[in-house]
């Protein structure tokens, strides 16, 4: 069933600077019915919390009972540094920060959480996945470059799902060889006739019930004790 609740615009201190979020199907109260989990979202290089590709995804893992958080990772004024917006270490440490704000938060710190990661941003987010293994126990990278990762793949620990497009074909073969050098649970998935930006009539919606799924399988809540970064 779809969620009513509208997503509530955030702002994180990450690393020194401010970082705006919008923060989908978050009950109100610790009370409240709890979700499936939590999905963080980091974007690729020119893209932002705004991106219609990743809010349809979003959408739908809401529909899912999850609760989603949608990051720009650089400041308004970063974004126009191709430097920055392709700093991969810089993307990871401030994805870590929002994990660190998700595990402080009175209602989301006893969430199962995982990690979205498109284009580059995936790469961000299986940095992230190695540096704060204990929080992060899922991610799914949408036609991702993992081998921007460099040396932290082999320590990812999280289940990965890597999805890319049949007609994606470069970045096919970057996630094939990816694959082999992940030693976690792993999967990749190939969307038929889709390219880089899912653009075809449903391949969105693939992305989107794989994704779903494969969070479903892995995000499994923790104790308290265990929800810290490392």
């Amino acid at each position: 069933m779809s969620s009513n609740l509208k997503p509530v615009s955030v702002i994180l201190n990450a690393a020194g600077v401010q970082i705006a979020g919008d923060l989908g199907n978050c009950p109100s109260s610790a009370g409240a019915t709890a979700r499936a989990g939590i999905v963080i979202f980091a974007h690729g290089s020119g893209s932002s919390r705004l991106s219609p590709r990743n809010q349809h995804v979003a959408r739908l893992l809401e529909e899912h009972n999850f609760t989603t958080l949608l990051l720009d990772l650089l400041t308004s004024e970063e974004q126009y540094s191709v430097s920055k917006r392709f700093d991969i270490a810089l993307l990871t440490t401030r994805l870590v920060e929002a994990i660190h704000w998700v595990r402080e938060h009175p209602i989301l710190r006893y969430y199962p959480l995982g990690l979205f990661g498109a284009s580059t941003g995936a790469a961000a987010a299986l940095r992230a996945a190695a540096v704060a293994s204990s929080c992060v126990q899922a991610v799914v990278s949408r036609g991702g470059r993992p081998d921007l990762t460099g040396p932290l793949l082999a320590r990812v620990k999280a289940a990965t799902l890597l999805v890319v497009g049949s007609e994606d074909r470069e970045v096919l073969e970057l996630n094939q060889q990816a694959l082999v050098n992940l030693s976690c649970e792993k999967r990749l998935t190939i969307i038929p006739g889709a390219t880089h930006l899912f653009e075809e009539p449903g391949a969105l919606d693939d992305v989107a019930h794989v994704a779903a799924f494969w969070f479903k399988n892995h995000l499994r809540a923790a104790p308290a004790e265990e929800l810290r970064v490392v």
